[in-house]
This record gives C-alpha cells, sequence and structure tokens, in this order.
C-alpha cells in the first residue's frame, strides 16, 4: 500500500470547497496529502476548511481566481513560500453555462473556456518549474464526458473540457522527460447538491441516467477518491496523457433500449 501513499506530499486543488473538488481533496487528504485549496468565495472557503481541519486533515485556503495570471502567480509563489512546494496539482475549478449555441453571447463562451482550460493551463505553468526542479510531480486536469461526447446547452463547455483533455495530452508530451505525470479524470454524473433537483423519482433525467448508465446509478463523491490518489501516486509513475473516466461505464456503451431489462 505505500505505493499510493501521499505523506509528505502537499496537493493543491483548486475549487475544493464543495461537490466532487471535495471528495477528491479528502480523498488526498485521507492517503496522507497536506491539503492546499483554492476558491473565489472566501465564505465557501472557510466553511471548507472548518471541515478539513475537523476532520483531522492539515489543510490551508487561498483566494483568487485561476484565470487572473498575474495574481495567481502571486498566490503559488505564496503557497510555497508559507506551506512548501506543490507535489500535486489538481485543476478542479470550473463553471458550466447552459445556453443553446444560437443564443450564447461571445463574452459567455469565452468565460467558461477562460475558467475551464485557460486556468488549468495557467495553474500547471505556474507549478512545473518547481517540480522540475525537485525531479517530478503531478498534474491532475479534471475533465468530462464532455471531452467525449456532445449535448445541447453546454457547448461552451463541452469545447473547454474537449480542449483539456488534448492540453492533458501535450502537457504529458513535453513534461514527460521531468518525470512529470500528466492526467486526467473525467467523471460522469454524480450525487451532488447540484444535481439534487433532478436526482428524485420520476424526474425524466434522473431515470435517464440511471437507465444510460451500466452501474444503474449515480456515481457517489467518494467514488472518485480512489481515481484521484492512484493518479497522486507513485502508483501511477508510468501512466501519463490518460483521461481515466470515472462514469459506471456510460461510454462504454451504447445504451439499451427503453424496454430491455
Amino acid at each position: 500500500m505505500n505505493l499510493f501513499n501521499l505523506t509528505g506530499k502537499r496537493a493543491l486543488v483548486t475549487g475544493g470547497t464543495h461537490g466532487l473538488g471535495m471528495a477528491m481533496a479528502e480523498g488526498l487528504a485521507s492517503a496522507g496529502a497536506e491539503l492546499v485549496i483554492t476558491s473565489t468565495t472566501p465564505d465557501k472557503l472557510e466553511a471548507a476548511l472548518d471541515y478539513y481541519v475537523g476532520k483531522g486533515y492539515k489543510a490551508s485556503g487561498y483566494i483568487f481566481d485561476v484565470t487572473d495570471e498575474k495574481l495567481a502567480a502571486e498566490k503559488v509563489r505564496k503557497i510555497e513560500k508559507d506551506q512548501g512546494p506543490i507535489h500535486i496539482l489538481v485543476n478542479n475549478a470550473g463553471i458550466i453555462k447552459r445556453e443553446l449555441a444560437k443564443d450564447m453571447a461571445v463574452a459567455d463562451f469565452r468565460r467558461v473556456i477562460d475558467v475551464d482550460l485557460t486556468g488549468p493551463f495557467i495553474m500547471s505553468q505556474l507549478v512545473v518549474n518547481g517540480m522540475i526542479e525537485r525531479g517530478g510531480g503531478k498534474i491532475i486536469n479534471i475533465c468530462s464526458m464532455m471531452s467525449e461526447l456532445g449535448r445541447n446547452s453546454v457547448t461552451a463547455y463541452a469545447a473547454a473540457k474537449g480542449g483539456l483533455k488534448m492540453l492533458t495530452r501535450n502537457l504529458a508530451t513535453e513534461w514527460a522527460k521531468y518525470n512529470i505525470q500528466v492526467n486526467g479524470i473525467g467523471p460522469g454524473y454524480f450525487a451532488t447538491s447540484q444535481t439534487a433537483p433532478i436526482r428524485v423519482d420520476g424526474h425524466p433525467f434522473n431515470e435517464f441516467i440511471i437507465g444510460r448508465t451500466p452501474s444503474g446509478r449515480w456515481g457517489n463523491p467518494e467514488d472518485l477518491a480512489g481515481t484521484v490518489i492512484f493518479l497522486a501516486s507513485e502508483s501511477s509513475n508510468f501512466v501519463n496523457g490518460q483521461i481515466v473516466y470515472v462514469d459506471g461505464g456510460i461510454l462504454a456503451t451504447i445504451g439499451k433500449p427503453s424496454n430491455e431489462k
């Protein structure tokens, strides 16, 4: 089990204050990592840190927008000065704007691309030199099934996540020689506070997801913990440029007729 031990490692998780980001951060902490959490919302950050500390984990937090290149650079320098080197980066911060492509304002499209794609590039670039100096590191980009599939009303999000998939592969290609592994996680549909309103019995989308997923259920946030620990640990030292889809099997199947048991 030492292959999965993260004791002595420091993990920077962007947007790790709620939902899947918090579940992954808690997974890393349970394996021994020290957490550094970022957010743009002070109240959420404070609540998240109270939760982590209450669980007995070592955690610190910083307020900044990952798309603000200058501020992000200042904050990363401060993190490394205050807390120490960043061994693991999880690019989790993201937004979604649900609107049909024909109606979407270009400014909204650009904002989604900026947060979901440019932000991970900025953060990866800011931590990589330190990782090179230390002889290695782990970067984990949180992609999506929309890195592979299209769907109505999520054009900007899908474009960003598709781009993030290719950013992952290109950074892995460039930085592998430095013993840096850059991989991605593509979550499926998960039971979070955001999806609670559509996860009720009888809701059409709830029935669709359960029927479309071979596992026959929504994912639980803790289902992501094992994958993020694996990609952050020595057990994945020869895994590079891969996207691991944690989706209950959705991408493996064409689906089934509604009357098939």
